[in-house]
């Protein structure tokens, strides 16, 4: 085979030819999902290079740029410290009640971090309500949640379970008899786990890490809450001051601590394969023996911690909500109507904008097909705040008939969470015997008449899972929602934000309960996507 004939292969999948309908509208697809930052590049260039230089060099800037990678640092230190073990003891050992500790260690998950926040704030302040409890017994002061510690420890709670879900899954398809071979060879327990299972499971590791880093540096509602001064928080405020030179000039920043995470992720991920099949398994676990109970203070501490504090705190603000009533501020259910309607359109323009970019990547094993497929998760890597200065720059500056209107608005929601659909959605279609399609087609359908009558309703399942996803993180999202939304629009995030922002929180536990609600469906959807004996 000549050298030609290979790269036409790789090009074409190796039968000579792309279907270039499909093609075209790939990447048409790619093209605008990647477009937004374009807009932030020319304004962040168009800023004079004296006053450029004198931002991106001052004392603010540097102190943002060391708080967010403190930040950073810390969470995925203290998610990897919390997760890595946690895991464990719920998938290899013989830890009591272990499927229940398995599904509340995961359900931290479901709490907006923002929510989290401003109940610990709440709980822990110089005036808080464990002072309250604790005063009458003799207990002047408690510790307080603020400030860098704060934020850490708030978004760690809340961050950590990517961690665990996914060293979990790697651990349950872990092939167990390289572990036997090891102890064979008189390894000793810990030995065996250093040389054998902690190299097989770093991939995992270091894929739920980078979410939690991502997110960690991406938060914008914890570091506002807890007063630390990041890139979200800062650009948030130059935004609202109108200093869109300095706001475009952190966005970029902000960009390359993203892409120099990415990249040292790709760096620690290694190409071992982090799974095996079911005769490489065995059920021997793990015997705690006396250490079997104390062993469940880990996972009930950690989930107590992050789940009974908000539920406390908000069952509080529920039974005071009377006191100091301002009618300005009082929950409307418009607000859950306008929330469920622009999460259910994003939920469905995703649906279907994923479908030509799943169906390609999964059946085109070209470089083109990479590309596309890559280019969806721009908007998810980018943080919310970065993305929604983008469109207001091409919005305000190119085409202001649409800035602040509810297109832009899901617009910008498909741009951030389209990766959920296309991932589901992929994952389905590489599930599709090919053999069944091919029969379509020697039966003379059309290769769109074959994917209609048997591709899409075997992987109907998974493109409204996908949707599902895309409408419940939707539903959660505030920076976005916070810049975009037309005027007067308001939603069940700027609901709670507003409590918030005035200290009112009573004004917050209505949309915040029917938030955890949502949320918790959307954990329902994770978990069920963990199937076998050992599922969640």
């Amino acid at each position: 085979m000549t050298l030609r004939t290979r790269i036409r292969d790789r090009l074409t999948d190796g039968d000579g030819r792309l279907p270039i309908g499909l093609t075209l509208l790939c990447a048409a697809i790619a093209a605008t999902l990647v477009f937004p930052l374009a807009w932030l590049v020319i304004e962040a260039v168009a800023v004079e290079r004296e006053r450029a230089v004198d931002l991106l060099f001052s004392t603010a800037t540097a102190d943002v740029l060391v708080n967010s990678l403190l930040l950073m640092a810390g969470v995925t230190a203290l998610s990897i410290a919390v997760g890595v073990p946690l895991a464990y003891l719920t998938a290899r050992t013989d830890l009591p009640f272990r499927r229940f500790w398995s599904v509340a260690v995961a359900l931290p998950l479901v709490v907006p971090s923002y929510v989290g926040a401003f109940s610990f704030v709440s709980a822990f302040g110089p005036q808080g309500e464990f002072h309250e409890v604790l005063s009458p017994l003799g207990v002047e002061r408690v510790p307080e949640v603020s400030g860098l510690s704060g934020s850490i420890l708030v978004i760690t709670l809340y961050t950590y379970p990517y961690v665990y879900l996914t060293t979990r899954a790697a651990l349950l398809s872990f092939d167990t008899t390289l572990l036997e071979a090891a102890r064979t060879l008189n390894h000793g327990r810990m030995a065996a786990f250093r040389r054998v299972t902690l190299p097989t499971i770093r991939p995992a590791v270091a894929a739920g890490s980078l979410l939690a880093a991502l997110y960690a540096v991406s938060d914008f509602g914890t570091p506002s809450i807890m007063r630390l001064p990041v890139f979200t928080r800062q650009i948030y405020v130059e935004y609202n001051a109108f200093g869109r030179d300095y706001a475009a000039l952190l966005s970029l920043q902000l960009l390359v601590v993203v892409v120099l995470v990415l990249t040292l992720e790709w760096a620690v991920r290694s190409d071992r394969e982090t799974s095996g099949d079911d005769a490489g398994r065995t059920e021997d676990r793990v015997l705690l023996g006396r250490l079997r109970w104390p062993a469940t203070l880990l996972p009930a501490g950690v989930s107590a911690f992050a789940l009974l504090v908000p539920l406390w705190i908000l069952g509080l603000w529920l039974v005071r909500s009377e006191a100091g009533r301002r009618p300005s501020l009082a929950f409307e259910p418009i607000q859950v109507l306008n929330s469920v309607s622009v999460s259910a359109a994003a939920a469905v323009v995703a649906a279907l904008a994923a479908i030509p970019i799943a169906y390609f990547a999964a059946n085109h094993d070209s470089p083109l097909a990479v590309v596309f497929e890559r280019a969806t998760y721009v908007g998810f890597a980018v943080p919310g705040i970065v993305l929604a200065l983008a469109l207001v720059y091409f919005g305000s500056g190119y085409v202001p008939w649409i800035y602040q209107t509810l297109p832009l608005l899901i617009f910008a929601y498909v741009v951030r969470f389209l990766p959920q659909a296309v991932g589901s959605t992929r994952t389905s279609i590489l599930q599709v015997d090919r053999r069944l399609v091919e029969a379509g087609r020697t039966l003379g359908e059309s290769p769109t008449g074959a994917f209609r009558r048997v591709t899409f309703p075997l992987t109907r399942s998974g493109i409204v899972a996908g949707a599902a996803l895309v409408f419940l993180t939707t539903m959660k999202e505030l920076p976005v929602t916070l810049v975009l939304r037309p005027s007067g629009f308001d939603t069940i995030v700027t609901q709670i934000w507003r409590a918030q922002s005035t200290a009112l929180y009573q004004y917050a536990v209505v949309p915040t309960l029917i938030l955890l609600v949502i949320s918790g469906l959307s954990m329902v959807v994770i978990l069920t996507q963990e199937g076998g004996e050992e599922g969640l």
